[in-house]
């Protein structure tokens, strides 16, 4: 009996697992269509492979002789670089010679907004319009992203960075709504080897490069690169100067163990959010047209003022998002605090650009409320306080739209991630 390459029996054991999960869900029935997202890299390449295998016998075991789904494939064309069109075709051919029909490729266009989080995080909101776009076009049950343990990593790793708490540390999650990361278990060596061991060719995109890498001589330096790197994106940096330092200095299980802490974070922070989905619901009153605030003395404990809870001024115009500034304070601080920040997100503030600071910022108006000015927030959005209420307001030129992938949003949870 030939031997099969260990990361062809991982990758193929995670897929078969993930398309098993979604059969006994009743999601994947005979004939039904599966998605995968290629770009052309190694990982979404590998995916694909494996899926085409494993589409043709989902729930196949001792007892079953199992069924045949559908799978296909999507391929964004970002149009970031160029010959990103060539990559794009190349990928869709590479797609459909393994066996994957049908195979749609999407051109977006990227603009980011000042404040939206850059072309990055711009690009992903196009990526996953476009695949949304295409799953719900063509009915598919499920689309598969080729996302890996490195990249959960280095995930986690951006968020501690940016200090934006647990919901940020717990990553990618392995499946919400139509969307399901079958290999992130597996790391980015094992989808290179599955690539070798099947002989495809995989694109490297060139941002997931350092323009000058140089090994340091001593072995704490390893992977340390030079000042000519500066263009290069955080996530980019992230995997080339600072994960080889930390499995130099911490051991070759630092992966790991940050993918260990992304699954434990997200039980915990998908609890928290919920509790904060319903804070933040009972905190939202409807809008109301601009009205005079009737001073009502001192402020009590936490900001709150006095006997109904309003503070001097005038009410901001309606629109956006308004909350009671006095049942947010009754609340526990972990909750309050999660509870705006979902209600920065859900007047178009990124996720990714939304850090501790303008959590304070917001959470000072609620609990230490002494007369101060507006809380500036990303992307121009904004938070006041009169007459006992927050009100947040978007930029007046919102553009950006929050990515499935992005924190729940109350008062109600995104269906998709």
């Amino acid at each position: 009996m030939a031997r099969v390459d260990p990361a062809l029996a991982a990758a193929r054991g995670a897929v078969r697992a993930e398309l098993a999960r979604l059969a006994a869900d009743g999601g994947l029935v005979p004939g039904g269509l599966v998605l995968v997202a290629c770009s052309g890299g190694a990982d979404s390449l590998a995916l694909a492979a494996v899926t085409a295998v494993e589409g043709r016998r989902v729930g196949r075991s001792v007892r079953s002789r199992g069924h045949a789904v559908r799978v296909g494939a999507v391929v964004v064309d970002h149009g970031l670089q160029p010959g990103s069109d060539d990559v794009a075709v190349r990928a869709a051919e590479q797609c459909r010679a393994l066996g994957l029909d049908p195979v749609v490729v999407r051109r977006v266009h990227v603009a980011a907004g000042p404040g939206a989080g850059g072309t990055e995080a711009a690009a992903r909101d196009a990526r996953y319009g476009a695949l949304a776009e295409t799953a719900a076009e063509l009915d598919a049950v499920a689309v598969l992203l080729g996302h890996t343990l490195d990249d959960q990593a280095e995930s986690v790793l951006l968020g501690l960075a940016r200090g934006s708490g647990a919901r940020s540390l717990a990553g990618m999650p392995r499946r919400r709504g139509r969307y399901r990361r079958p290999f992130l278990d597996l790391r980015r060596t094992q989808t290179e080897a599955v690539c070798a061991a099947l002989g495809i060719d995989f694109w490297t995109d060139p941002t997931n490069l350092l323009p000058d890498v140089r090994p340091c001589p001593s072995p704490s330096g390893a992977g340390k690169a030079t000042d000519r790197d500066d263009g290069a994106p955080a996530r980019t940096r992230v995997r080339h100067a600072v994960v080889p330092v930390l499995e130099d200095v911490l051991g070759p299980g630092v992966v790991a163990a940050l993918g260990r802490t992304a699954d434990q974070l997200r039980d915990d922070a998908d609890l928290l959010d919920r509790l904060a989905a319903d804070l933040l619901a009972q905190a939202t009153v409807p809008a109301e047209p601009a009205e005079p605030c009737v001073p009502a003395g001192p402020t009590g404990p936490g900001g709150t003022a006095s006997p109904a809870g309003r503070s001097g001024g005038r009410a901001p115009d309606a629109g956006g998002l308004v909350l009671d500034a006095v049942v947010l304070a009754g609340a526990p601080a972990a909750l309050r605090r999660r509870a705006l920040r979902s209600a920065a997100a859900a007047v178009g503030c990124a996720p990714g650009a939304t850090g501790a600071r303008h959590v304070d910022a917001l959470d000072a108006l609620v609990v230490s409320w002494r007369g101060q000015g507006a809380a500036h927030l990303p992307g121009g959005a904004r938070a006041v306080r009169a007459c006992g209420r927050l009100f947040l307001r978007p930029s007046p030129d919102r553009t950006h739209t929050p990515p499935p992938d992005a924190a729940p949003q109350p008062p109600t949870r995104p269906t998709e991630e």
